[in-house]
């Protein structure tokens, strides 16, 4: 049977396909068959290369699975109406995360924050229908406190296991906020704090990305979610 985990952030833009290509070279270093599906992209062209193809670029993760795009920068239900195309629904979601179940761990990512509708559904809605854990990226500086403990706290509401806590982008210089952040992050959403990814990653060359990704990840937390 598949591990499957399942990634959100706490806001757009704060890693989450970065962390998510970490994730699948991590596991994918370590011999497991990895998936990934991103099941809604927005602001990408039809041809363009989205956030999956990053993800395999950094990773070397091939087997990838899109069941929309959309091409406005926005939420995917908006985009989808905007654009006048079907929202996606959760069966039909859930009926391609689960063929790629031959597959050792399946990492799905979520668009924008926990609530975000993806189509008629959030990756909540997703995560207690298929009963996976989430990991939350979260920011480095101010304002990350609020928003992760609203989210981690979404998670708790809803009986959904949260994986983890991980910072999407951690600074080579760190401020203040940053440096306090590592220390109060777990203490005030109860969630460990299993990884940090250094800024910048994104640009790395795939043999630097695959070979520095697994030190970014608690081993146990790597073990245990990841397989490896």
């Amino acid at each position: 049977m598949s591990r499957m985990l399942f990634i959100t952030g706490t806001s757009t833009d704060v890693g989450k396909t970065i962390a998510t290509a970490a994730l699948a070279a991590t596991a994918a270093t370590a011999g497991a068959r990895v998936a990934v599906c991103k099941p809604a992209q927005t602001g990408v062209a039809p041809g363009e290369p989205g956030d999956l193809a990053e993800i395999t670029r950094l990773s070397g993760v091939s087997r990838t699975l899109e069941l929309a795009r959309y091409p406005e920068p926005l939420a995917p239900d908006t985009a989808a109406r905007r654009c006048g195309r079907p929202l996606l629904t959760l069966a039909e979601t859930v009926a391609g995360i689960e063929s790629c179940a031959d597959a050792d761990l399946i990492l799905v990512e979520g668009a924008g924050g926990l609530l975000v509708r993806i189509g008629d559904f959030t990756l909540l809605d997703l995560a207690q229908k298929l009963g996976a854990p989430v990991l939350l990226v979260a920011a480095a500086g101010l304002g990350t406190l609020n928003h992760s403990e609203l989210t981690t706290r979404a998670l708790a509401a809803a009986g959904v296991e949260c994986a983890g806590l991980v910072i999407g982008s951690w600074p080579a210089e760190p401020d203040l906020a940053s440096e306090c952040n590592r220390v109060d992050l777990p203490a005030v959403t109860g969630v460990d704090l299993v990884g940090s990814i250094p800024a910048g990653a994104g640009s790395w060359t795939a043999d630097e990305f695959g070979a520095a990704a697994p030190s970014w990840f608690d081993p146990a937390w790597r073990a245990r979610y990841l397989g490896s």
